[in-house]
């Protein structure tokens, strides 16, 4: 089913979703090793087998991926080079250029701070970003956005989208909080780690806190986190804080294991 989605001249929304989650064999939101060069080749045919040419974009993903054994994309790089209908992916791609400005968005939306965004919220987002985008939709089309993105990004089926989760839309590269999987840690280890750093018991942490934890974060896991990128670091984790107070609830998001 998903070999005959790519030799469409269009895509729609829920048959891209079918070609990710059929390339995604280990359900683990990217396609990379195999899994990449499996959807490289089956493009590639699907493409002749349509009469159709790779688009310049293809080429040029070919060319970067094709023999990269390593390679790792997530869904936004899936939907810049897919010819989706209504690609309201790539919307998110132009209104959130980097990790701090998806964490911004993500604090205006949590508009609870449940840590997670719910339907309703998720609803008025894609409103916002369809009206930004000066796109025309009805509440059935609003509807059908608000569930396609739930099923392609709620791993967990709980009908609301954890920041770990929502954070796929940006593009590997980019996704500072893949960093960060590594070293996520329990509770209790985290409410530890958070008194040790609110050295003023304050309740919430500055930067200046911030940065001496993300210090000695980056020592200990030289493997997962770049010292020289602690800047980029502090700058997202900072755009959860309210006014440069970043509360336990906030940090948890980043730093704490979902299951807890």
């Amino acid at each position: 089913m998903a070999e005959t989605h790519l030799q469409g001249v269009e895509i729609s929304a829920s048959q891209f979703l079918e070609i990710w989650r059929h390339y995604d064999t280990d359900g683990n939101g990217y396609i990379e090793g195999k899994e990449l060069q499996n959807f490289i080749q089956e493009l590639q045919q699907a493409r002749k087998k349509a009469g159709l040419d790779l688009s310049e974009k293809m080429k040029a993903f070919v060319d970067q991926y094709g023999q990269n054994t390593d390679g790792k994309i997530g869904i936004s790089e899936l939907a810049q080079i897919l010819p989706t209908e209504e690609n309201f992916l790539l919307f998110f791609r132009q209104q959130l250029k980097s990790s701090a400005e998806f964490m911004q968005t993500w604090r205006r939306y949590d508009t609870d701070h449940s840590g997670f965004i719910e339907t309703e919220e998720l609803k008025s987002f894609l409103k916002d970003l369809l009206q930004k985008a000066k796109k025309s939709y009805d509440d059935s089309k609003l509807e059908e956005y608000t569930q396609t993105m739930l099923r392609m990004f709620d791993s967990n089926n709980d009908g609301k989208l954890g920041l770990t989760e929502m954070a796929r839309l940006l593009p590997v590269q980019e996704n500072f909080l893949l960093k960060f999987q590594g070293v996520k840690m329990s509770g209790k280890e985290f409410n530890k780690v958070f008194e040790l750093y609110d050295q003023d018991g304050s309740g919430y942490i500055d930067e200046n806190e911030l940065e001496a934890l993300l210090k000695d974060l980056c020592e200990k896991n030289k493997k997962e986190l770049d010292i020289n990128n602690i800047a980029t670091y502090k700058k997202s984790i900072m755009a959860l804080s309210d006014g440069g107070k970043l509360y336990r609830t906030e940090l948890a998001l980043v730093l704490c294991a979902d299951e807890n």
